[in-house]
């Protein structure tokens, strides 16, 4: 689906700033479906992920993605559903969220999801640890969309001016997972076969 005016004119104008300023690199573009909805799943470095990992598919396409509830405080809230995100709850398991999600995906949307849940290494105010959730998986497998791998490096390193990198890989083959009538065991496996995936495009950067 086409961005909205404001991620438009946001896009627009941090463009020169990622492709010129920090030298975004990207590679496997092509992996990336070119129409309808797929769950865009990615290792997790840093706060700024979703720019350089949405731009490349900008203008033809934008995000969506789940943004923690601790964020939605005003004005960042009008920034954030501006953005394309909507809240989850990360303390128990959302399910509405996870329902926008399975919707958003069905009505033709890329719905990026973390799987590592938080971001790898601790900040001044992070106390989540990163480990693999079956999230994004469950929400392809839900939804009946692709679910597509992805890697970023450098987005934890942003005051050194670059290079940020971000890598698309082909979707994940779970159509032998469709129909198993245990979702959670599919979740499961889908989500293993998608981490080593991630891991492979990370280790290519």
């Amino acid at each position: 689906m086409r961005p909205p005016a404001l991620y438009n004119v946001v896009a627009a104008a941090s463009w020169p700033i990622l492709h010129w300023l920090f030298r975004l690199r990207v590679q496997g573009r092509e992996n990336v479906p070119e129409s309808g909805g797929y769950v865009l799943a990615c290792n997790h470095l840093s706060n700024f992920d979703p720019w350089p990992l949405g731009m490349p598919l900008w203008p033809h396409r934008w995000l969506r993605f789940m943004a923690k509830s601790e964020l939605y405080w005003w004005p960042a809230t009008l920034v954030l559903n501006a953005a394309g995100a909507f809240p989850v709850q990360r303390e128990r398991a959302d399910v509405e969220a996870v329902h926008t999600a399975v919707r958003l995906a069905q009505e033709g949307n890329v719905v990026v999801m973390f799987p590592e849940g938080t971001r790898r290494k601790k900040g001044l105010v992070k106390k989540h640890q990163a480990r693999a959730r079956s999230g994004a998986a469950r929400i392809a497998l839900n939804a009946g969309v692709p679910l597509v791998p992805a890697a970023l490096a450098g987005t934890d390193r942003l005051l050194t001016l670059g290079p940020l990198k971000v890598a698309f890989g082909a979707p994940v083959e779970v159509g032998d997972l469709l129909g198993s009538g245990d979702m959670r065991r599919a979740s499961q496996e889908a989500t293993e076969r998608l981490m080593a995936r991630i891991a492979e495009l990370e280790a290519s950067l």
